[in-house]
């Protein structure tokens, strides 16, 4: 069957597409690039905001046709199908295949079926499964984590990818070393919320310990994400700073500086225990590159409140922020119980802030000029002339194609810096890519 898989939302869904991909190639199924030449559309869906479910539903209206026109099957799977809101979508155009993020290896028994097959059930199984290592990549995710056990009021993951389910320290150090024998340079470990590990399973080693075994397997690069400032301890804080492999960066969403907001949003910390977790990170790893996620207009956030948030980021001199417009997602507690305010007061705060980010990272990344920092370069960038990576805090960085003919780990000097981006040029490669890519 020519299959062609469309993947939005999270590096946990990139990760699923992955291992949908190795369970489908198992049935013999040939991949295409486009929808006119698939017998098979698989959609990995996104539930967490509204836009990722729009693009969605208007991809069915699409597919439909298809369906009408010539047979098409059409799947859908991940956070969207657990949820009402997705199968109302299903049943009206007509999908095919139906899985749960919690089901993603029926996948095969779906298409042996010949029929509707829809399952939403949680299987504990998955976390076993040892997905083959992606070739011709110098970059890959490891899922250590299912599911989550906070119950943030505007988050929707509970209830799509159900409680925490920590996957075996065997399993993830197997799939490390696999991935470091098909020439990966750098790894990210996945999960709603990585630095919780361990604690669902007496006997696992926690996140900080993790780490450490990580580290030894040998992969120069590891990151991580998400992570619940609750959980971040000061042994997962000491293990980063100890472990070498680690990088220098740190996504540690807040949401809101706003005590009361937080409250609201049922984050379970407030602002003075963020900025304590940020505080022990610069102290004990001062070099260390900080992004963050922050909620605008969240029902009841005043202009106090939001100046709140403001000041915050003041204080932390975050590198980077992932900031977005309250969604309210149907199903979680903020839909039901808060009313949303207007958009034209999210869409004018969620402007101050992207100033205020703006402003902050080019200070930021201003500090680098004269530096020299490690870039994994992955292939030629959308700037003609340009190779792109990025280096161990996670900054874009450019450089000149023909200083780096070939993927890999390079030094590179700084020379120039926007608030988005670093510009160097090479002084030394570390380490050339030891698989076949295209530099394109």
């Amino acid at each position: 069957m020519k299959t062609h898989i469309i993947t939005y939302g999270c590096q946990m869904n990139e990760y699923d597409t992955h291992l949908v991909r190795s369970e489908l190639a198992s049935i013999g199924a040939q991949f295409v690039d486009s929808i006119p030449e698939a017998d098979f559309v698989l959609i990995n869906t996104c539930a967490v905001r509204g836009k990722p479910v729009e693009k969605v539903r208007s991809l069915l209206g699409e597919l439909r046709k298809e369906k009408e026109k010539r047979g098409l099957m059409v799947g859908m799977m991940g956070c969207l199908a657990q949820l009402e809101e997705g199968q109302q979508m299903a049943r009206k155009f007509g999908v095919d295949v139906l899985l749960g993020p919690g089901a993603l290896t029926e996948i095969g028994k779906a298409l042996e079926a010949k029929s509707r097959f829809w399952d939403l059930s949680f299987r504990e199984e998955l976390t076993h499964h040892l997905p083959p290592a992606p070739q011709g990549q110098l970059s890959a995710f490891v899922s250590i984590i299912r599911g989550c056990n906070h119950h943030c009021t505007y988050c929707i993951v509970p209830t799509t990818r159900g409680p925490e389910v920590s996957r075996h320290p065997d399993l993830i150090l197997r799939e490390l070393e696999q991935l470091k024998a098909a020439g990966v340079l750098e790894v990210t470990l996945l999960g709603q919320n990585v630095n919780s590990y361990g604690n669902d399973q007496p006997g696992f080693p926690k996140f900080g310990q993790l780490l450490r075994m990580v580290g030894q397997v040998g992969i120069p690069r590891i990151k991580f994400t998400t992570s619940h400032p609750v959980n971040f301890t000061d042994e997962v804080i000491a293990a980063i700073a100890e472990t070498p492999q680690v990088c220098r960066y740190i996504h540690l969403p807040v949401q809101s500086g706003s005590n009361r907001v937080l409250r609201r949003m049922g984050r379970e910390y407030r602002r003075e225990w963020y900025l304590d977790r940020i505080r022990a990170i610069k102290e004990a790893i001062p070099d260390m590159v900080l992004s963050t996620d922050i909620i605008v207009g969240f029902p009841g956030e005043s202009e106090e409140d939001f100046e709140q948030t403001l000041s915050l980021y003041d204080e932390v001199q975050y590198d980077s922020a992932y900031m977005f417009i309250y969604s309210p997602r149907p199903g979680t507690p903020s839909y039901k119980h808060f009313q949303d305010l207007p958009r034209e007061v999210k869409v004018e705060r969620l402007q101050r802030l992207i100033e205020r980010q703006k402003e902050w990272s080019y200070k930021k990344n201003q500090q680098w000029v004269g530096r020299t920092v490690e870039v994994l370069v992955r292939g030629s960038a959308k700037d003609e002339g340009y190779a792109e990576g990025h280096d161990r805090g996670n900054h874009p960085v450019l450089i000149p194609a023909a200083q780096a003919p070939v993927p890999g780990l390079y030094q590179v000097e700084v020379k120039q810096a926007t608030p988005h981006m670093l510009f160097g040029e090479v002084v030394g490669a570390q380490e050339a890519a030891t698989i076949p890519l295209v530099m394109a």
